[in-house]
């Protein structure tokens, strides 16, 4: 059987907890199966099983299987006390059963039979195999009981509110969060949920369309888009909502005789298209303002809203908005934040012969301005100036402190004709008197032109990752010479310089740590793989070559920290070259 290993490639098999030997899965036809760790996470899974819940192996794979699948009937997460499954599992016995239900990737339930068994992964480990199907129709007929239509009791109903405020607080993604909440809502309240946003610029916007259909979540893009503007005198319910009034019923009769331009006149056609015999719509607030209106549909089940649904389904969606608001405020202050970073970087200068670029990559996470930079301008004797630095801090402090510290290392280089060592020197005295600046790193670099195409390289390095020469045959080497102790410490010890001949058509590189680090990981790991991706691009265009190493840093890694990268590549020798 093919697996789906630790490294998420195809016909790899994982090795065991602490190192153990390596995996060998029995065969199975027309079932999904899975293997999890002693902690439950999933460390391998075969194609069937990628298949069967539309989740691809890097989607499973190191995740907590109950967290990521176990659903009940009306797609809730299913505590682990309540877990059927869990028992066998931690008491190392086999057990089965007919009545479960996985979440596949695109949000639809999975109703199937399954069974656990214990699994020697290693000498000393041991984890379980899941073995699973989709039901048959005997099968799902044995657990009608738990037909997500049927209605929510007390108890389900304060579940479905906590888990509502967790998923939709969780992410600070807007459209993250409204994948979850339609997920939420559906097919466990509705078979459609339509969500309509109010921009920041006062437009409205038919954000989501989606329809519980054959199992799946149907997205209904040909109804997505903007709406006319909201009518002020309208009684019709959406433009009540939209305005912040109370949730409200609304079934297609009330569009049928004559409507206000606009707004109604929209809704009218989605009941048409859709077929939504009942609805019910609530506004969605936010702390300070009306943000949008969630419309739930049924067109499939017979049962029409009640008013206690309406009353949940306002809960709901108050929850939705204050996760909508801080998502919404969350992405403002990040533009703005990589507005100031973009601002606080140069512009590349224009030297004859080089060829230079420059990249800058926010943290994922991130929501200020941060420390990193990187510089390049010309000095007075011909030689063009290359710095990568990094202040300490990840906020508006190391964002002001990086703006002194380099204006203040442009003004000594400027000034000064002295090597690059007796600049930093200087800069890290002056570093200290910076409160915003306690300590930063930086490489501060002199590309020098010999004529008859011989192109030097002289640097410093105050505490940074080493510089990265590659050469046009792929051949790279990290620049450790020159390296000396980081800026702010107080300390008067004198930074060395070292030098090198700059290889016809060879790359330089200049990063900060952001492009190494990961979580897991460690930096000599990070190393290596810039090394042998730069090497990899050696021939790219300059451009490229910086957006590929950018793009090859996996997102998942990229931890809570910039990047800034400086790439310069040097002429060929020949003539014309």
């Amino acid at each position: 059987m093919t697996v789906h290993g630790a490294g998420g490639h195809t016909g790899r098999r994982p090795t065991g907890a602490a190192g153990g030997p390596l995996l060998e899965l029995p065969d199975v036809s027309d079932a999904g199966l899975y293997l999890v760790d002693e902690q439950g996470l999933i460390i391998a899974a075969n194609p069937r099983a990628e298949a069967l819940l539309a989740r691809s192996a890097e989607d499973l794979l190191g995740r907590d299987a109950h967290d990521l699948l176990h659903r009940d009937a009306r797609g809730q997460t299913v505590p682990r006390a309540r877990c059927v499954m869990r028992p066998a599992f931690l008491e190392g016995r086999t057990a089965q059963g007919q009545r479960e239900w996985f979440e596949r990737g695109d949000g639809s339930l999975l109703r199937m039979s399954w069974l656990v068994t214990p699994y020697r992964i290693g000498e000393d480990a041991t984890g379980a195999i899941v073995l699973f199907h989709e039901a048959t129709p005997d099968e799902a007929l044995a657990s009608e009981e738990g037909d997500p239509a049927a209605p929510l009791s007390e108890l389900d109903r304060l579940a479905l509110l906590a888990e509502t405020t967790t998923r939709l607080t969780s992410t600070l993604d807007v459209e993250e969060a409204l994948r979850r909440l339609v997920r939420i809502v559906v097919p466990r309240l509705a078979d459609w949920a339509v969500v309509d946003l109010i921009t920041e610029s006062g437009e409205v916007w038919r954000t989501a369309v989606v329809h519980h259909q054959d199992g799946a979540l149907v997205p209904r893009e040909d109804l997505q888009g903007p709406l006319p503007p909201i009518p002020q005198d309208s009684v019709m319910p959406l433009a009540r909502a939209l305005r912040g009034a109370a949730s409200a019923l609304a079934r297609p009769q009330d569009y049928q005789g004559p409507v206000e331009a606009g707004i109604p006149v929209a809704q009218r056609e989605l009941f048409r298209v859709t077929g939504i015999h009942s609805a019910a719509i609530a506004p969605i607030h936010g702390l300070r303002e009306v943000l949008g209106a969630l419309t739930l549909g049924r067109s499939d089940r017979p049962a029409a809203f009640t008013a206690a649904e309406l009353s949940l389904l306002d809960d709901i969606a108050h929850r939705a908005g204050l996760a909508l608001g801080n998502a919404r405020l969350y992405q403002r202050q990040r533009r703005v934040a990589e507005t100031m970073q973009r601002h606080l970087l140069p512009q590349l200068p224009h030297v004859p012969g080089l060829e230079m670029a420059a990249r800058y990559a926010p943290a994922p996470h991130a929501s200020q301005v941060g420390g990193d930079w990187y510089d390049a301008f010309a000095l007075p004797d011909g030689a063009t100036a290359l710095v990568i630095g990094d202040v300490v801090g990840h906020d508006l402090d190391a964002a002001a402190g990086m703006a002194q510290v380099r204006n203040m290392l442009r003004a000594y280089a400027l000034s000064h004709t002295e090597p690059p060592s007796v600049i930093v020197d200087m800069l890290g005295r002056a570093v200290t008197q910076v409160p915003e600046a306690s300590m930063a790193t930086m490489v501060f670099a002199r590309v020098e032109d010999h004529g008859a195409g011989r192109w030097r390289l002289r640097w410093t390095n105050a505490g940074h990752p080493p510089p990265l020469l590659v050469g046009h045959d792929g051949r790279s080497r990290f620049l450790e010479a020159g390296h000396g102790i980081l800026l702010g410490t107080g300390t008067d010890l004198p930074h060395g310089d070292a030098v090198i001949p700059l290889p016809p058509r060879s790359t330089l590189v200049l990063y900060t740590d952001g492009l190494i680090e990961s979580p897991g990981r460690s930096i000599d790991d990070g190393l290596v793989r810039l090394r042998r991706q730069a090497a990899e691009l050696a021939r790219h265009p300059l451009n490229d070559l910086c957006d590929l190493l950018l793009e090859r840093v996996p997102f998942a890694d990229r931890g809570e920290d910039d990047i800034a990268l400086l790439a310069v590549r040097v002429p060929d020798k020949s003539p014309g070259g």
